[in-house]
């Protein structure tokens, strides 16, 4: 079999051409082509049009999508690096009014449910009284523009609220998810040294309750810049706060000096700091990615409507964490007049229906997971078009890591049956925690293949570039060429930079070494790469063959980890898999871990069966040498499996952070497993 990765020939779904015409996109691709003067027939010709045209485009962009927004002046101010350049240096707003802004103060602005049955529903008008409280709390803390708002909580409304309201007075917000450690915490919060901290005081999980309480403490501790720590009653409704420094308020007493105080909205640059999120700390302390405001939102709400035709009076939810960054993704959905639906708990509790129950129940139109939970489903039987209403869904959303082809095709046999005539939009998108934001994803007007990712983003010049490529000779790959991922041009999700990294708004040394030192374009401008092994499709889509920073190179020969992971997947027995590279010496060969299902073997039947099953799907260069059965697989917190602390420790390399796996303690077990090279 031949190196050239095999592609679909025929879609799994195409779009009936009325919903193409009801969708967002064919409304901004019309209007889009009235502005250019000429056709623009396709959405392949629209991203043409976005990338040569970017302050067309995105001046265009902002006006149809956030209409809210005062546009005037230049879109933006270039640079001779992409990273410095400035989107709508002369414009103001607020992100906080925007999003509460996008509809009518008494549609719905969020459903908040978990896993124990609580639910809570709250109107725009509701909100915004809310977020009112918390903006004049944090005044009253001190906090203003530039400060640092640090959140240790569950998926719950109070946080989301939170987080407006330190947009509203101009605050930099950062969360995690409460099943972290206090180190893990404290790897993250204190480098930005927050003047607030509010945490819950447990979550649940799997109807299992987590007294953090202890944790918080050491995190207290930990944190001398906190002025106001603030907790939220999440297990016990008066938790005992003694055991904690700081002196502690409850969320309620925090706020119920403030009642009736409006929000106020900070006017506040386009390129103002929003968020600070982390790079995923497995090869070292998380590095703090600082986010702009304007550019953020601009970048989700061009995702939302235009690649997954979120419309007005829609209802979202995408099952995630406030550890990662579709919790930021998904806070934006409301400024496109569409209601969010959080849910925090177990996805899986007390049975693989729980998300799909849920979309039924709240009338969900876009539901987004990973990969990996579509897997498990996949995995445990449940069949969602059989079981539960998905009439009202429109679109089912899948990122974290690549979606496989046996992927897409379960979801079309096992879910899209369910939903209405016009079919399932299947959307796998990616993108990354870097850019808050998508390089590839949905198109609702073009048809699904299965494995693929439909098309670049707008306004983004992605493309493929030979993986041999130095700084200065990168040269794009032909269709079917595996290369590396990189985006030619500016974007307005581009961060600030790094906290710690130098000046904001200045190109660090880490800022530079994580994204910019590989490629050059032709004029020696410098181009971002992300880190990504990717081939374009005949069809103008793309494969996401996984990270180019665990990509396997036996025998100097570069593969994708993804390529043998959608091969193994297709064996009986195998509940999860990892593969990486162990030294052998000067070259490297290829070793699968393997957890198997209860009551399988690791035979060397089963061990024959997988390899012929890698060597027919892949080729011979991509079959393992070493197949190991262990009881358990490394993951970071966000659930992605931790590859590169796997070979680290079995190659003798120190993993410099263990506290971001969430599960630290199997790699000494997979060390002993795997046999010396």
């Amino acid at each position: 079999m031949s190196d050239a990765p095999q592609f679909a020939t025929e879609p799994l779904w195409v779009p009936p051409p009325a919903r193409v015409r009801a969708s967002r996109l064919h409304a901004f691709r019309t209007t889009a082509a009235d502005l250019a003067g000429r056709p623009l027939p396709d959405s392949a010709a629209l991203h043409r049009w976005s990338v040569e045209h970017p302050e067309a485009f995105w001046h265009l962009l902002v006006a149809e999508a956030l209409p809210g927004v005062d546009l005037h002046g230049p879109v933006l101010d270039p640079s001779d690096h992409p990273a410095t350049t400035r989107w709508f240096p002369e414009v103001r707003l607020n992100v906080a009014e925007q999003i509460l802004g996008g509809a009518e103060p008494s549609s719905t602005l969020l459903v908040s449910l978990d896993e124990r049955g609580r639910r809570r529903e709250l109107t725009r008008a509701m909100a915004t009284a809310e977020v009112g409280r918390v903006a004049a709390a944090l005044r009253a803390a001190g906090v203003g523009p530039g400060d640092r708002v640090a959140a240790w909580m569950p998926n719950t409304a109070e946080t989301y609220l939170l987080m407006l309201g330190a947009a509203a007075v101009g605050a930099v917000f950062s969360s995690t998810s409460p099943d972290f450690g206090a180190d893990g915490v404290l790897d993250r919060f204190a480098q930005i040294e927050p003047t607030v901290l509010v945490a819950a005081d447990g979550y649940t999980y799997g109807g299992r309750a987590f007294d953090r309480r202890d944790q918080l403490a050491a995190v207290v501790d930990g944190l001398p810049t906190v002025r106001r720590v603030v907790v939220l009653p999440f297990l016990a409704d008066e938790p005992d706060l003694s055991v904690l420094p700081g002196d502690p308020v409850t969320w309620a007493d925090w706020l119920a000096p403030h009642d009736g105080e409006p929000p106020d909205y900070v006017p506040l640059p386009f390129d103002h700091p929003w968020y600070v999120l982390y790079s995923s700390g497995t090869t070292g302390v998380p590095k703090c990615i600082v986010h702009r405001a304007g550019g953020v939102l601009a970048t989700h709400v061009k995702e939302q409507q235009l690649h997954l035709d979120v419309r007005a009076g829609d209802r979202v939810c995408w099952f995630t964490t406030t550890g990662w960054m579709m919790w930021n993704w998904l806070a934006s959905i409301p400024a496109s007049g569409a209601s969010i639906v959080l849910y925090d708990g177990n996805p899986a509790h007390p049975g693989p229906s729980r998300l799909w129950d849920l979309a039924a129940e709240e009338g969900l139109d876009l539901l987004g997971v990973s990969a990996k939970y579509l897997d498990a489903v996949r995995s445990s039987g449940y069949r969602p078009a059989d079981a539960a209403d998905l009439s009202q869904l429109r679109t089912l959303a899948s990122t974290g890591s690549p979606l496989s082809p046996e992927g897409f095709d379960w979801v079309m046999e096992a879910v899209a049956p369910g939903v209405g005539p016009d079919g399932l939009h299947l959307a796998s998108i990616s993108g990354g925690t870097d850019l808050c934001g998508c390089f590839v994803g949905g198109d609702p007007t073009r048809p699904v293949y299965a494995g693929e990712l439909q098309g670049p983003a707008l306004g983004m010049a992605v493309d493929v570039w030979r993986a041999d490529g130095g700084p200065d000779d990168g040269t794009p790959a032909d269709v079917g060429e595996r290369g590396e991922l990189v985006c030619t041009n500016a974007f307005p999700s581009m961060p600030l930079g790094f906290w710690g990294d130098g000046p904001l708004g200045e190109v660090g040394p880490r800022y530079r070494a994580a994204y910019f030192e590989r490629f050059r374009s032709a004029d020696g401008r410098a181009v971002w790469a992300h880190g990504d092994f990717a081939t374009w499709t005949p069809h103008g889509g793309m494969v996401i063959h996984g990270r180019s920073d665990t990509t396997l190179n036996p025998g100097g020969v570069r593969i994708g980890t993804a390529e043998i992971y959608r091969q193994v997947e297709r064996v009986d027995g195998i509940e999860e898999a990892l593969v990486f590279g162990q030294q052998a010496g000067d070259d490297v060969r290829i070793v699968l871990l393997v957890r198997l299902s209860a009551g399988t073997d690791l035979t060397d039947e089963l061990q024959a069966e997988i390899r012929s099953q890698v060597r027919r799907g892949c080729t011979p260069r991509h079959v393992p040498a070493v197949i190991v059965q262990v009881e358990d697989l490394p993951r970071t917190r966000s659930g992605k499996l931790a590859e590169l602390a796997v070979a680290d420790t079995v190659n003798g390399r120190p993993v410099r952070n263990t506290t971001a796996l969430a599960n630290p303690e199997v790699l000494g077990d997979i060390a002993a497993a795997v046999p010396p090279a």
